[in-house]
């Protein structure tokens, strides 16, 4: 039994959840997000929670494998994001560091200039707002894996290197250094 998918979702004040099908909507103040859920897998509402549940046969009691049980915990922890998302939001922040590496918002696009001979250029997706203050990068939206996948993105037009650290790393990301050439010695008469 999965211990994270038996527990319900209490939905917030302002949150509508709609189940049409395989698919599941939550609506609200932060936007719409919809997603759709596995076969194994039964959602419902009932006294403003959902609950989510491992899909059993009338006839036949249905033996619950590993990968059900693991689908279960899954699908609860990504509805319990998407109301999340809808109410209070996600943001990630991203810092630069190097020097004349800089970052600037012209319009929806963000541009960076990283040590390129061009800048490079990133549309923001829909449901994405960045926000950009000295050399720090705040990514927002509803959606936890949209967040998450465009700040990999930024992070991967230039990583940061490990003997200056220069780049483009996570808020509070630490970066192993390591200990570049060092003059050889000699010692000999």
């Amino acid at each position: 039994m999965s211990r994270i998918g038996k527990k319900p979702i209490q939905i917030p004040e302002g949150v509508e959840v709609k189940i049409e099908g395989k698919k599941i909507i939550v609506k609200g103040s932060g936007g719409e997000l919809n997603k759709e859920f596995p076969s194994e897998i039964k959602v419902e509402v009932k006294d403003g929670r959902i609950l989510v549940l491992p899909q059993t046969s009338s006839t036949k009691i249905m033996v619950r494998d590993k990968k059900t049980n693991a689908l279960w915990g899954l699908t609860r922890a990504l509805i319990a994001n998407m109301v999340k998302g809808i109410t209070e939001g996600y943001e990630k922040k991203l810092e630069i560091e190097g020097l004349g590496f800089r970052a600037n918002l012209e319009g929806d696009n963000l541009v960076l200039k990283v040590g390129f001979t061009h800048p490079v250029k990133l549309k923001a997706p829909e449901g994405i707002k960045f926000l950009v203050e000295k050399n720090v990068i705040t990514i927002s939206g509803a959606d936890k894996q949209s967040v998450g996948e465009i700040a990999a993105k930024i992070r991967r037009v230039q990583p940061p290197e490990p003997y200056k650290g220069k780049g483009i790393r996570y808020a509070g990301e630490v970066i192993r250094k390591k200990v570049g050439k060092k003059a050889v010695t000699t010692t000999g008469g």
